[in-house]
């Protein structure tokens, strides 16, 4: 029978009645204790976003340097979002049932070591490679970040720490991308130094996690982790996105190898439902799909995973292949997506701590990013930077409202001994969407961009291709001419994949209106004990409207 154990810095307060099977709760943490375990965990989490987006604006710089095409280019970002989107259940399961000090001290090597490897690539494959391995160590960060944080904090209280996580993100994703562009354009540093300055961070971050971060570890005796359901789940994940990325460029849409590769990852999803089914402690529970809230918040996270994702992430490649921009300057012009994501995420949170209201958020966010999606599709590449900007924030202020959102309501309706794999839920169904998203959007980026370059170039009398032949062209090399041709094409190209996004995001707002608002727990995972159950889904009635205003902090 499992067991738990509980460390000295929370005793129980005394043995419990007889009558009351549920463990005695441990005293609520106060917020010093909080922000001081928290330390760490955001540190952490800044070292990883911070090692992701740092590349963001050096990408066209890299991909130029390596010989990659546009192809290689969403590969590499692919990559990243392919391992992490696989994982995320296993860490999130791994989080139940054992250390997750430990796990997320794991994530963090893996991915700045990764991170190394990939500052030595000398080629586009050894690149992705590294990236992959990176994407492992990202899944779990982002998922034990949501994990930790509801395992110390109440649901009614989490929007306030939200904020902090919210700012974290912020603050390194505008971080990322301006110390990237100046270490690009730093001639005696280099583009593969923005590789190798996340490790320093690093070991601060884990020095700081050991000293800082202490959580009950829960252990369980006579489990044993579902290797097979995870092996055939990433099979399946992998062979979906690998087809995404492929189609269209390696083969037709509609070919032997589409139908080859759709129907093997839809034959090894039905086999790991039915592993899943049947196992002790599977990755990823089937119960928590009859919970209504759960399953929207769900598929609400895959499309805004591929809008997010898929729109923002070539960003970088319209100010610099676009409007000609230094990679320093790419960074600081994309400062008003960021600065909505930061206040959304901040306000949101600290205002639904005060009241316990958080689907208006939900909604409001969900069309901010659809409207966002759409302006942004009707900018070209000489476009008054005034208006991209305000499309931008728009952006990313719906993105700030939905992100943490979606995982709140999420743990805010399952037991503690499902909180690790439902908060992965939420997040793999984000980064699937991402991954199918950028590889999709990558797929007709770079279709319109060549129908506008041949296009422009016909205009001007000159041969398909001359000067920009099938890599990322560097701007500085081609005629005057020339340049405007490729500029206005990765302008109007990049534009139409807004387009493409814009009714995604839309779903995301039908499904987030069905969900029914339920009054935020205001007891940790700390307090409720490992064996205490979430409130029953009748909770979403209209008559509970005031437990979410009146209840204590």
């Amino acid at each position: 029978m499992a067991t738990t154990t509980r460390p000295d810095e929370h005793p129980a307060a005394g043995p419990g009645p007889e009558p009351d099977p549920a463990p005695a709760p441990a005293p609520a943490m106060t917020h010093r204790q909080i922000m001081e375990a928290l330390s760490g965990l955001l540190l952490g989490m800044f070292v990883a976003i911070l090692s992701s987006t740092i590349v963001s604006t050096a990408l066209p710089r890299i991909i130029a340097d390596l010989g990659g095409s546009q192809s290689s280019y969403t590969w590499v970002v692919t990559a990243t979002l392919l391992t992490m989107t696989a994982t995320t259940p296993l860490w999130g399961k791994l989080a139940d049932l054992t250390s997750k000090k430990l796990l997320v001290q794991t994530a963090i090597v893996l991915f700045v070591l990764a991170s190394a490897g990939a500052g030595l690539s000398q080629d586009t494959g050894t690149l992705i490679a590294f990236r992959a391995v990176q994407g492992v160590g990202m899944g779990g960060l982002t998922a034990l970040a949501q994990i930790i944080l509801a395992a110390m904090i109440s649901p009614r209280e989490r929007g306030r720490y939200n904020g902090y996580l919210g700012a974290t993100f912020a603050v390194a994703t505008v971080g990322g991308p301006l110390l990237g562009g100046v270490i690009t354009d730093t001639d005696w540093l280099g583009w593969r130094w923005c590789f190798y300055v996340g490790v320093p961070f690093a070991v601060v971050a884990l020095l700081v996690l050991q000293k800082t971060l202490h959580l009950p570890v829960v252990k369980r005796t006579g489990v044993r982790i579902d290797w097979l359901g995870s092996a055939v789940f990433a099979s399946s994940v992998c062979l979906l996105l690998v087809w995404v990325t492929l189609a269209g460029k390696e083969y037709p849409w509609f070919s032997w190898q589409t139908y080859a590769m759709v129907s093997g990852s839809l034959l090894l999803g039905g086999l790991f439902v039915y592993i899943e089914s049947r196992a002790a402690e599977p990755i990823v529970p089937l119960r928590l799909f009859r919970n209504r809230t759960i399953t929207l918040a769900s598929l609400a996270s895959l499309f805004v995973g591929v809008a997010m994702f898929g729109a923002t992430v070539f960003l970088a490649q319209y100010f610099q292949l676009a409007r000609g921009e230094s990679p320093t300057m790419a960074g600081l012009l994309t400062t008003p997506m960021i600065g909505g994501l930061f206040v959304s995420s901040t306000v949101s949170g600290q205002i639904i701590t005060r009241n316990g209201r958080w689907k208006a958020w939900l909604c409001s966010g969900a069309v901010l990013l659809t409207a966002g999606l759409a302006l942004l599709g009707t900018v070209r590449y000489d476009s008054p930077y005034w208006q991209v900007a305000v499309f931008m924030a728009m952006l990313g202020l719906g993105v700030g409202m939905m992100m943490q959102n979606l995982v709140l309501c999420t743990q805010n309706q399952v037991d503690v001994r499902d909180l690790g794999a439902a908060s992965s839920l939420v997040t793999f169904f984000r980064s699937l969407g991402g991954a199918v998203g950028v590889s999709v959007l990558g797929a007709v980026l770079a279709e319109r961009i060549a129908d506008y370059a041949r296009e422009g170039l016909a205009k001007l009398g000159v041969p398909p291709g001359s000067g920009t032949g099938h890599g990322i062209p560097d701007l500085r090399d081609l005629p005057s001419p020339i340049r405007t041709v490729v500029e206005s094409a990765y302008g109007h190209g990049i534009a139409d994949i807004y387009l493409f996004a814009a009714p995604i995001a839309l779903v995301s707002l039908f499904l987030v209106l069905l969900i029914k608002e339920v009054p935020l727990r205001t007891r940790s995972a700390l307090e409720e004990g490992p064996d205490s159950t979430a409130p029953a889904p009748a909770d979403a009635s209209g008559a509970d409207d005031t437990a979410a205003t009146s209840a204590p902090r």
